[in-house]
């Protein structure tokens, strides 16, 4: 996640901002601030960690962080697509939950 933060231009108006929860084991990405007089507010990450597995509530990057996850060598039955209800999961590849 602190990779995809550093993406950008430092002169950018749109600040990143990293939010850790490391009791609760929740970790967000988000885009924060004005450009040409449009607010921006919005999520591009958000992982949780339940039962040692990692649950991605929203990927709003063009790689999609499943895949950079698999490629670090996290397995893909440790990786639950929460963006996906529950029914559809079982067909992703990746863990139900």
């Amino acid at each position: 996640m602190t990779e995809y933060s550093q993406i950008g231009s430092s002169k950018d108006p749109i600040e990143q901002q990293l939010i850790f929860d490391t009791v609760g084991d929740h970790y967000q990405l988000m885009y924060v601030g004005w450009k040409n007089r449009r607010r921006y507010h919005g999520c591009v990450l958000h992982l949780d960690i339940k039962k040692g597995k990692i649950w991605i509530q929203h990927d709003g990057t063009e790689v999609g962080i499943a895949n950079e996850l698999v490629n670090l060598g996290v397995p893909k039955e440790d990786i639950v697509l929460a963006f996906h209800e529950p029914l559809v999961r079982e067909y992703t590849g990746f863990a139900v939950g």
